[in-house]
């Protein structure tokens, strides 16, 4: 009797994108991002300059700085879009301008990234942008599975089921925040980037946005790497606030350490009227589940 032939075994780069511990090379207690050294710099302008940071698990942590402190030159150095001239960085555990195929893929792979405004694919649909990731991660996933997981990351970022075959020029500026916010979460990863992403929004919109990230970040157990300005954003949900001045990274602890920091920048944005305002509405208006705001802001 002729034997069975074996059946053939699933592709390599999907068995290693479904059975990987984003975690594996995190030990308890160490953080899942690592800035030691950092120096950028463009021409002889120098950005940075011996900039240290540790990233906690399950943390939002909140960068902010005044124009020209290098925020998004430092997500961008971490998330290894750009190189630095100098430095050492440990994303999960892995060195971030490993040149090794897999070990980058390992990067990208668990980290999800809102740009500024959605950076979404105009001429695609909201649900095709989302699938984006999906298709890159998971070329092994059926067409109909991967429209039920954009949908599902869809309403999680807050959208209505019918946003899925919009055009991003459709929806408002904050409808297509969420929309990036879902593309960012389409993998699960347990890292996610931020920048700015109340910018533009209203009050009512970027207090519905900000609870959204709460209740997201504890639910799926999250690091949040956020960059922002907005000081209501700083006092209603970061854990940590890092503060980015004189090429460095001054002081990154919890928010009553912040505002007894002695610096001029730190005592004039922490100080100031606005800072008063966004403490006292903090202080005043507990964060409620996302689910009592309005969607489409």
């Amino acid at each position: 009797m002729a034997s069975k032939e074996p059946e053939p075994a699933p592709p390599q780069a999907a068995q290693a994108d479904v059975l990987v511990d984003p975690l594996e090379h995190v030990a308890e207690g160490e953080p899942i991002i690592r800035v030691r050294g950092l120096v950028n710099r463009f021409g002889k302008q120098v950005v940075h300059d011996g900039l240290d940071l540790e990233v906690q698990r399950g943390e939002i942590i909140g960068v902010v700085g005044g124009s020209g402190t290098g925020k998004s030159v430092l997500m961008r150095s971490i998330l290894g879009l750009r190189t630095p001239d100098a430095g050492e960085i440990e994303v999960l555990g892995i060195d971030a301008r490993t040149t090794d195929a897999d070990q980058r893929r390992q990067i990208e792979r668990n980290t999800g990234v809102l740009f500024q405004d959605g950076a979404l694919f105009s001429s695609l649909t909201v649900g095709e942008n989302v699938q984006v990731p999906l298709k890159e991660y998971h070329r092994d996933i059926s067409d109909s599975l991967r429209y039920e997981l954009a949908l599902l990351k869809i309403k999680l970022a807050g959208l209505p089921a019918d946003a899925l075959n919009k055009l991003p020029s459709q929806l408002s500026g904050g409808m297509r925040k969420r929309a990036g916010l879902a593309r960012a979460l389409a993998l699960d990863p347990p890292l996610l980037f931020l920048d700015e992403p109340t910018a533009g929004l209203d009050p009512i919109g970027a207090a519905a946005f900000d609870v959204l990230i709460r209740t997201l970040q504890q639910a799926l157990g999250l690091t949040v790497f956020l960059i922002t300005h907005d000081l209501d954003t700083l006092y209603a949900i970061c854990d940590r606030i890092a503060v980015l001045a004189d090429k460095k990274v001054l002081i990154c602890a919890p928010m009553a350490q912040v505002e007894t920091f002695e610096h001029a920048w730190v005592q004039e944005y922490f100080h100031g009227p606005r800072a008063r305002a966004a403490r006292d509405a903090r202080d005043a208006q507990p964060l409620r589940d996302a689910s009592q705001h309005t969607q489409d802001n």
